[in-house]
């Protein structure tokens, strides 16, 4: 989900830097995944690439729109749910795999960007699966959105996904923090049976990157964990978000491109866990 480039005056040097740093940033991502298991710096990617550190992280950024350093960990936690989907009586071996060397430090930051601890990960994965395809039949209950921070503002937000009118599968979209949906979202929805907008109510004060992926239905646990498969959208601007204000954001959907980070946050349990709080309420 890279976020939108601003032309700059000159714009045949433009063209060459995007193109060159473009492929810059390519090469650093395939030299991660290759050494996920080693320690990595922006000096090493840097000088992998030919560049100076300062220039390799700007063009990165550029062309990701997130930093090396928040790269590579979307890297790993995404091979690291992949890993515990195949091999979940293998902790020791899918952390050493992806570069930690200490189970706490991987418990601690897996649970920081996916959203359950790597052991609540893999053992809710099956039932996951099930909760999920009960709505391929009935629509999701969203009384409201979700909203984990509270705040006074009454800021609105109206998001149109623009997907294929065959896609069959469920939509999630959220307000997030950062233009990488690695934490929870400030408010988020899921959509199905063919709806394609929702409207945030009372989203508090800041600034977020709306964000947009759609799950084909499917009976294998890894496509609703792992989503490089998926259909993604980022509107290409930062909604601000104020007292009273409306915003109306239409997201294109469109496949996973290469420099595109991994979507990494837990959404079926996301789903699960506010879907659940509705009903006891």
């Amino acid at each position: 989900m890279s976020s939108q480039i601003e032309n700059e005056p000159n714009h045949e040097s433009n063209l060459y830097i995007e193109s060159d740093g473009h492929k810059a940033a390519l090469r650093a991502i395939q030299y991660m995944k290759d050494h996920l298991d080693e320690e990595i710096t922006s000096e090493q990617l840097a000088a992998h690439v030919g560049y100076s550190p300062y220039h390799f992280t700007r063009v990165f950024k550029r062309a990701t729109g997130i930093s090396p350093r928040h790269y590579l960990t979307a890297l790993r936690m995404e091979s690291g749910k992949e890993l515990l989907l195949k091999e979940p009586s293998l902790m020791t071996k899918v952390m050493l795999s992806i570069g930690f060397r200490s189970a706490g430090s991987f418990t601690t930051r897996f649970k920081e960007h996916v959203g359950v601890s790597p052991k609540r990960f893999h053992g809710s994965a099956r039932s996951l699966l099930t909760y999920m395809n009960q709505y391929k039949e009935q629509e999701v209950e969203l009384e409201q959105p979700q909203i984990v921070e509270h705040s006074l503002s009454t800021g609105t937000v109206t998001c149109h996904i623009g997907a294929p009118t065959s896609f069959r599968g469920i939509i999630f979209v959220g307000l997030f923090p950062r233009p990488i949906p690695n934490q929870r979202p400030i408010a988020g929805t899921a959509l199905n049976r063919g709806r394609h907008s929702y409207t945030f109510t009372g989203v508090p004060s800041g600034s977020y990157y709306a964000m947009a992926v759609s799950i084909p239905w499917s009976l294998n646990p890894k496509d609703y964990f792992v989503l490089d498969h998926c259909l993604r959208g980022m509107y290409e601007e930062i909604v601000h978000v104020s007292d009273n204000s409306e915003h109306t954001l239409t997201l294109s959907m469109r496949e996973r491109q290469e420099t595109d980070p991994p979507i990494i946050v837990n959404l079926p349990q996301l789903l699960f866990e506010h879907t659940s709080s509705n009903r006891a309420k």
